[in-house]
């Protein structure tokens, strides 16, 4: 068992996702209305299982947050998704996740996307802006 201590003395136990816990990630999107992937279920359950990165947060049987992505642990690490339940936020869970991911991987930049909700997380941790794009196949 791995552990993820924060500054304010708190300690949860880190695990790596497992098929059997897409449930509670599955409800922790669901809580959190990112609708996308409780809609397409199926997909979300397969892009966890061929992910490269993927670590969960308890808190006792509790989902405390997650964190999904991918690397090539050479130029680029790319997180999907962090998401911290919201009984469990502004305790640095989210921000020492991440870091513990940069760890493994110390080679690699950190590339994420923000949305207008996650925007001031990322810029408090210092992350720096960087400009993309992104298209679906029903868009063509």
């Amino acid at each position: 068992m791995q552990e993820l201590s924060l500054k304010n003395g708190s300690i949860y136990r880190l695990k790596e996702f497992e098929e059997a816990d897409f449930a509670q990630v599955n409800h922790l999107n669901a809580e959190e209305e990112w609708n996308n992937l409780v809609k397409k279920k199926e997909d979300t359950k397969n892009a966890w299982l061929h992910s490269n990165i993927r670590f969960l947060v308890y808190d006792g049987d509790t989902l405390a947050g997650y964190v999904r992505g991918f690397t090539d642990a050479n130029i680029t690490t790319y997180i999907c998704e962090v998401l911290i339940n919201k009984n469990y936020r502004g305790q640095g869970i989210g921000s020492e996740l991440i870091k513990f991911v940069h760890h493994l991987y110390p080679k690699t930049r950190i590339d994420l996307l923000g949305s207008s909700t996650s925007r001031t997380f990322y810029e408090d941790q210092d992350y720096r802006k960087f400009y993309g794009f992104r298209k679906t196949i029903e868009e063509y």
